[in-house]
């Protein structure tokens, strides 16, 4: 995946072309006091950073940060006028093709100052789609040379090359095969390698990265020729495989039993065993010769290891969009209560990473500002059911989907009615298969703690009131245990328009087990422009004041509230006894 940009902007007008680049680039914006911490923490985890500012304030900002230049993202100063883009850092791994796209995107110049671009218009280190350069350390002696007069001789299919002086005392070859290069000898893998694998149920990954490894080795394959790594769609949930891909670099991409039937009359090795297993002739040979296309050839038969096998197929030019399915996969996201500053980063990556969103309408609507081209799908607030199903079977078809949840998604949210969806045996085989990942968020009883003081500093429970799916009497008894146990309490869904008593009955309950003034913190709207935070005795307490947008704690027999210059807090001391040497 690409690294999401980072656009920072300072006046009115930078920030106007930022809005401007933000849905090109795919882009996310920071402005005003927040532009530095975030152009330096995107920095630190590898985002291109954009500064419509001038160049010094980007060097101010990254400069203490530069050590790698291999490793370091493109930074790109942009003029306010959009009269100019200038890469400042990352030139040669893109910083100079995103300056370009910038200055063809404002009418601008992108104002390239590395020689050989300069020179003869294209870089060494910046390889063409679907090539790696193998040896980055030899390219600074080598254009040296060629900047001193010196020409070069190119084996193999070069274009973004031809403009490079011809001559014999300077090399570059283009393979798959490896080959040891030197300051005047560059070598480029093309990325035409299809390595198809089949492997049983659990089978360890070392032995499958240890056969591949061996295998590339005897046949002088190099492995940053590798385009990816391909399987049987059966075997999308397994391990080893994508152990495999992450070990190479590579992506992991599946194809159909009929797609793979398709090659059959090309397989070295068909076997009836393998078919009556899987459907297929071959798994290996059918996944690489799929892979690397009608014109590809087999250059490595399928080799076996103890519970896998594994094969090499050659497509005759650089497997830039890589063929096949990937595994789809499904993000459950926690967005927080409602305020842009309390989203993990975790939460943003997913929701960048997601092609598709699913999920309540007003949940969309809270994470606009991240949208770039996701599809969404909107759902009204009732169908939670409907949700998850759209979610998984989008999941299925190979798509990565965020299912967007309100403050945390195990908290009374959606991961929990995924992984029943996920559980049941009608599920489609396809969508059994997804990847699934719970992204934690800010649970809103956390955040009506944090912003009224410090109210579940010691022990606490969370009780659903909605008896929707929990009959009343369970809820009833939890929460005479949670009083009994002196549980800081957090009432979730307190009321509604058709539950307007359990709120009443629930108070009085605890109010058995409290005494008057025990602190009740009534929090609604959290971190959106309707918030209303709320602290009474519990005494005092009008469940009429609640809704469903409001979430209701109420402290322990120890919880206390005092006055403090800008208002009231409530908080529960951590122990129930006083320490020597105590603040208390």
């Amino acid at each position: 995946m690409v690294a999401r940009p980072l656009l920072i902007a300072f006046t009115p007008t930078a920030l106007a072309l930022a809005e401007r680049l933000k849905a090109p680039l795919k882009a996310d914006i920071a402005s005003d006091g927040k532009a530095r911490d975030e152009a330096v923490a995107a920095f630190s985890h590898g985002r291109p950073v954009i500064g419509i500012c001038a160049a010094g304030i980007l060097i101010r900002f990254i400069g203490p940060l530069l050590a790698d230049k291999e490793a370091e993202p493109p930074v790109v100063a942009v003029a306010e006028d959009g009269s100019a883009a200038v890469p400042l850092v990352g030139g040669h791994h893109g910083g100079n093709d995103l300056a370009r796209r910038i200055a063809a995107l404002i009418g601008g110049v992108a104002a390239i100052t590395t020689a050989t671009d300069l020179t003869f218009g294209t870089a060494l280190d910046e390889s063409s789609a679907g090539h790696t350069l193998a040896n980055p350390a030899d390219m600074k002696d080598f254009a040296m040379a060629l900047m001193g007069g010196e020409g070069v001789t190119i084996k193999g299919e070069a274009r973004w090359l031809e403009g490079l002086p011809k001559g014999k005392t300077l090399r570059i070859s283009v393979t798959s095969r490896r080959l040891q290069g030197s300051p005047r000898h560059l070598v480029y893998h093309a990325r035409r390698l299809a390595v198809g694998v089949g492997c049983e149920r659990g089978t360890d990954a070392q032995e499958l990265v240890t056969l591949a490894d061996e295998t590339l080795a005897r046949h002088d394959l190099a492995p940053q020729a590798v385009a990816g790594v391909f399987s049987l769609d059966l075997k999308a949930d397994e391990p080893a495989v994508h152990a495999l891909a992450r070990h190479l670099g590579v992506p992991a991409r599946f194809f159909t039993t009929d797609e793979l039937r398709a090659e059959e009359a090309r397989l070295a090795n068909p076997s009836k065993a393998v078919r009556q297993e899987v459907g297929v002739a071959g798994v290996a040979e059918g996944a690489a010769l799929a892979a690397a296309g009608a014109d590809g050839k087999l250059l490595v038969e399928k080799v076996r290891a103890s519970r896998s096998t594994l094969a090499i197929a050659e497509a005759p030019r650089p497997l830039i969009k890589v063929p096949g399915r990937a595994r789809g996969s499904l993000f459950v996201v926690g967005i927080g209560p409602g305020a842009p500053d309390w989203m993990t980063p975790a939460a943003i990556d997913a929701l960048n990473e997601a092609s598709d969103w699913v999920g309540y309408g007003l949940y969309l609507d809270l994470v606009a500002g991240h949208r770039h081209d996701q599809a969404e799908h909107r759902f009204a607030l009732g169908e939670e059911e409907a949700r998850v199903r759209h979610a998984i079977d989008l999941a299925g078809e190979g798509r990565s989907v965020a299912l967007i949840c309100s403050g945390d998604a195990g908290i009374y949210a959606m991961a929990s009615l995924a992984f029943e969806a996920l559980a049941s045996p009608s599920l489609p085989a396809q969508a059994r298969r997804i990847a699934v990942e719970v992204v934690p968020g800010i649970s809103a009883f956390q955040a009506a703690a944090a912003k009224s003081g410090a109210l579940i500093g010691h022990d606490f429970c969370t009780i659903s009131l909605s008896d929707l799916l929990t009959p009343w009497e369970v809820i009833e008894g939890r929460l005479k245990a949670a009083a009994e146990a002196d549980f800081v309490v957090a009432l979730y869904n307190p009321r509604s328009a058709r539950r307007s008593n359990q709120l009443a009955s629930a108070v009085e309950l605890l109010a058995k087990h409290r005494p008057p003034d025990t602190p009740v913190v009534i929090a609604s709207s959290l971190g959106r422009e309707a918030e209303r935070i709320e602290i009474v005795d519990l005494a005092r307490f009008d469940p009429e004041a609640v809704d469903m947008l409001t979430i209701v704690l109420i402290g322990s027999s120890r919880s206390k509230t005092f006055l403090r210059g800008d208002g009231p807090v409530a908080f529960t001391p951590r122990g129930y006894a006083a320490k020597p040497g105590s603040l208390l």
